[in-house]
């Protein structure tokens, strides 16, 4: 016999004994124990038991530890956009097949275990449904959530809907194909639109919402449907037999349409802070969202009860492909515009460029914030950290500039953004454009009014006049859809998108195979007035191209030819072998 005792949050404390001849997920089923009986009595032992999923690590994606911050996940994952300190090792191929746990163990399956038992009991509960509706629908929308965090790590995985018994043949069945696990996450998806109540004219309440079910539901939509779409084209190991494509891509349109036509009708959500200066940058770095329309979900934080987020204060660089990435204030890209002034110090780099750069990356002009009242003086930018990594582009976006919160213990209150609207309306242009019926209008109501917002009013996507840019990341894509791409790439930087669009794009072939990710230009750093002896050796410690732009990986053994991803088996995590041991049919993923 082993059990797991977990905590209701703000409620009473339910002990699931957990029941199993081995270490399989599936034979850790929640028991009945001494207090189950007294539990599902009413409507609010039912929100207690909800608030539960609010709080689970690998749902949302809660974040707050000391070695990592809510925008350096997208350096931490190894994209081509933001760089740590150390090279990622699964996009460099140096990933091993685990005998064990592996993101497959008992642990990693538990919160299914609870969503499942819930689902099981709820109906005990003697209430009026329009009472309990909601928290039937979040159960719904978290189930879908962690069953996508599957499907990201592991592409087939076994679907159950209910709490599964020592004698169930669950235990022992296959791998359920990932198109038909994508299937039941939109009938979750469906059923948590349907129950959950919409934010519409009511006040923030730290609950899911109607409408972060349809941001959640275009999400999964788009990626599911890119994911067949482009290992189809590329012949990767990891395309889906009998795949529809489309139909995904479709879902994601229609969810992502209907959370904007609510937008149109109840002024909810909405873009936040335009016409602002800085509105872009002001956007990350905000304690309370509570009344921000673009905020769908977040999560607040507070000292007083000890639940912060713990902040260095650096989230790593930005790699010269990102930076290369933002426009011109004319609309155009920085090989075509008569507007780009080159890239030889900060201050250079972004002028008359998309205001999101300057917004998005420290730069040395005597505006960018390090720390407010330090000492009762504002502190600004001047060098970057060359430790944490070397690039040279140092983020901005996100900084939390509060010094006395930085020098409690690096504990910020900062709140997390885990959905906001222009998330939907990037999924939006991006599936009507997969699908061949963008519009104009489309583009006008996406991108354009994210370009409006970051004050390019000059510099508007026109669908039918876009000039080729000989430096787009993507072949075998039409002009717009380099464009789309493109503004998903500035619009959510560093906010944790990009390695999955790159493994949804089946592109690492494109973007991270044979590739080290750059820096900015290194002599701009020599010599430099008053610095440091520390400063000096590190400047002087780092690789840089033969043409003088920094090289972070270029010393690192295991890096000298770039990244050696496999596109044959590192798009999806191998199953640990002790699992096919104790179920041989599960199979392997290819390549491991």
């Amino acid at each position: 016999m082993k059990s797991i005792y977990i905590s209701i949050l703000t409620g009473v404390a339910l002990c699931f004994g957990l029941l199993s001849c081995n270490d399989d997920f599936l034979e850790r089923a929640p028991l009945i124990n001494l207090s189950d009986a007294n539990f599902w009595q009413s409507e609010n032992d039912l929100r207690v038991y909800a608030n539960n999923f609010y709080n689970q690590d690998g749902l949302l994606g809660i974040m707050g530890t000391w070695s990592d911050s809510y925008y350096s996940f997208d350096a931490k994952n190894g994209s081509d956009t933001h760089v740590q300190e150390n090279y990622n090792r699964r996009m460099n191929g140096e990933n091993t097949l685990p005998s064990s746990d592996g993101g497959w163990s008992s642990g990693d399956w538990s919160v299914l275990r609870n969503i499942n038992y819930f689902m099981d009991h709820y109906r005990q509960v003697e209430a009026q449904w329009e009472n309990i509706r909601q928290y039937v629908g979040e159960a719904h929308f978290f189930r879908s959530i962690f069953y996508f965090n599957k499907l990201r790590t592991f592409g087939d995985v076994p679907w159950t809907s209910t709490t599964v018994n020592v004698d169930s043949e669950t235990l022992y069945a296959p791998r359920t194909p990932r198109n038909e696990l994508a299937d039941s996450i939109m009938h979750d998806l469906d059923l948590a639109i349907e129950y959950l109540p919409a934010r519409a004219g009511s006040a923030w309440s730290g609950r899911v919402t109607k409408e972060t079910a349809l941001a959640l539901q275009a999400r999964i939509a788009l990626y599911e449907g890119t994911w067949e779409r482009y290992h189809a084209k590329k012949n990767t190991p990891f395309a889906v037999s009998g795949s529809d494509e489309a139909k995904f891509i479709r879902k994601a349109a229609d969810a992502a349409e209907t959370l904007i036509a609510m937008a149109e009708t109840n002024g909810f959500p909405a873009l936040d802070n335009m016409d602002i200066e800085d509105g872009y940058w002001r956007l990350f770095n905000r304690k309370d969202y509570s009344n921000h329309k673009e905020v769908l979900l977040w999560r607040k934080f507070s000292i007083a009860e000890g639940v912060v987020q713990h902040y260095w204060g650096n989230h790593g660089g930005l790699s010269k492909s990102m930076v290369d990435s933002y426009l011109c204030l004319d609309g155009k890209p920085v090989s075509l515009s008569p507007m780009y002034q080159g890239d030889k110090d900060l201050v250079t780099v972004i002028e008359n460029r998309d205001p999101r750069l300057s917004q998005t990356m420290q730069v040395n002009d005597g505006k960018h914030i390090l720390w407010d009242d330090r000492g009762g003086e504002t502190i600004y930018f001047t060098t970057p950290g060359f430790s944490l990594p070397a690039t040279g582009y140092q983020l901005y976006k996100g900084n939390h500039t509060d010094y006395a919160e930085n020098a409690n213990g690096q504990q910020s209150t900062a709140g997390i953004i885990y959905f906001r609207y222009a998330e939907t309306l990037l999924i939006y242009a991006e599936a009507k454009t997969e699908l061949g019926t963008v519009t104009q209008s489309d583009i006008d109501k996406t991108v354009n009014a994210l370009r409006l917002r970051a004050g390019m009013k000059d510099g508007l996507l026109d669908m039918n006049g876009i000039a080729t840019d000989p430096k787009w990341e993507f072949s075998g894509i039409s002009p717009l859809l380099q464009e789309v791409r493109r503004e998903r790439k500035v619009e959510l930087a560093c906010e944790g998108f990009r390695v999955d669009d790159i493994f949804r794009w089946a592109a690492a072939d494109e973007l991270i195979m044979g590739k080290r990710p750059l820096g900015a230009i290194r002599k701009q750093w020599e010599d430099y007035p008053d610095a440091s002896d520390d400063f000096v050796t590190a400047i002087n410690a780092l690789g840089v191209t033969d043409d003088g732009y920094i090289d972070p990986y270029r010393n690192y053994e295991g890096m000298g030819n770039g990244y050696q991803f496999n596109p044959g088996r590192d798009y999806l995590s191998p199953i640990p072998t002790n699992e096919i041991v104790l179920n041989p049919k599960l199979k392997q993923n290819p390549g491991w």
